[in-house]
């Protein structure tokens, strides 16, 4: 089993930043890729940020030039800088990682997800 544990939500004001957290643990062989998602309420889920074992990073548009995904040496852990936030990005943001385990057998898990609210 691969877990994912996020951190670094709350509460912001529009124009202010905030860095989220997650890391990976389990039993892990190889990380393909890991991303952060984001559920505002009664809207469905979005892809937010991802990035993968290349170093290739993808970013919605809503959010290019204000968040930055970024990963540790080791790989198991990616941060994603939140700048110039905006009430849009008021969700919960998940994180998620793709992967196959010491087995071999491919996962695909997600985090609990953490709020982050913008307002002032």
């Amino acid at each position: 089993q691969v877990q994912l544990v996020e951190s670094g939500g709350g509460l912001v004001q529009p124009g202010g930043s905030l860095r989220l957290s997650c890391a990976a643990s389990g039993s892990i062989r190889r990380i393909n890729a890991m991303a952060w998602y984001r559920q505002a309420p009664g809207k469905q889920r979005e892809l937010v940020a991802e990035i993968d074992a290349g170093g290739n990073r993808n970013y919605a548009d809503s959010v290019k030039g204000r968040f930055t995904i970024s990963r540790d040496n080791a790989g198991n852990t990616v941060y994603l800088q939140m700048n110039t936030l905006k009430s849009e990005d008021t969700a919960v943001y998940y994180c998620n990682a793709r992967g196959s385990d010491i087995d071999y057998f491919g996962f695909n898990s997600w985090g609990q997800g953490t709020q982050v609210t913008v307002s002032s």
